[in-house]
């Protein structure tokens, strides 16, 4: 046997590895907001810092969209990534998908994920926010944020009172992603 023979076995043995490293409350898809196409954070993800957020379109706090974006823009090319969670845990969320990405998409200019609208509190909450609320705290108001480390464990929690574009937030970061220089 050559080894031409031996590459499809050597694939099928390392297929595991590469998932290894994703944690279980990573896995899975979710679907994009307002679209048909879904995202596997571990394969969208794999090696970022995440910072996640519980959104919905008419809450007081929807203005941090505008932060979120900023944040989305100033660390991407650095190793963050941005991943909002459309949620109507709180009831504020908008009635139909299509309005809430109007609201994300054209009034805030995100073009950071955003995904579909989930459970995040609760028995119904979603894997990710299930194990957040474990790690850390459940969401107690939209925009929650949790900035993850890459093996999925949260680093820090922010609740709504908190800017995503504050000098807490950012020195979080800042401080995690020069740790990863070093």
């Amino acid at each position: 046997m050559n080894a031409r023979h031996y590459f499809p076995l050597v694939l099928l043995l390392l297929a595991p590895l590469a998932w290894a490293s994703c944690p279980p409350h990573l896995e899975g898809e979710y679907r994009r907001l307002h679209s048909t196409e879904s995202v596997d954070l571990c394969q969208h993800f794999e090696g970022r810092l995440l910072l996640v957020v519980n959104t919905a379109s008419h809450c007081g706090f929807t203005r941090q969209f505008e932060g979120l974006e900023a944040v989305h823009q100033r660390y991407q090319d650095k190793g963050l990534a941005v991943v909002g969670f459309s949620s109507n845990d709180f009831n504020q969320e908008a009635d139909s998908e299509a309005e809430a990405a109007s609201v994300c998409y054209e009034n805030f200019g995100v073009t950071f994920t955003m995904l579909a609208p989930t459970a995040v509190t609760g028995d119904q909450a979603n894997p990710l926010f299930r194990e957040l609320a474990v790690q850390s705290e459940p969401p107690g108001w939209n925009f929650n944020k949790y900035l993850l480390s890459p093996d999925g464990s949260v680093l820090a929690h922010f609740d709504s009172r908190v800017e995503p574009d504050s000098e807490t937030v950012m020195t979080k970061i800042e401080t995690w992603l020069n740790a990863q220089d070093d």
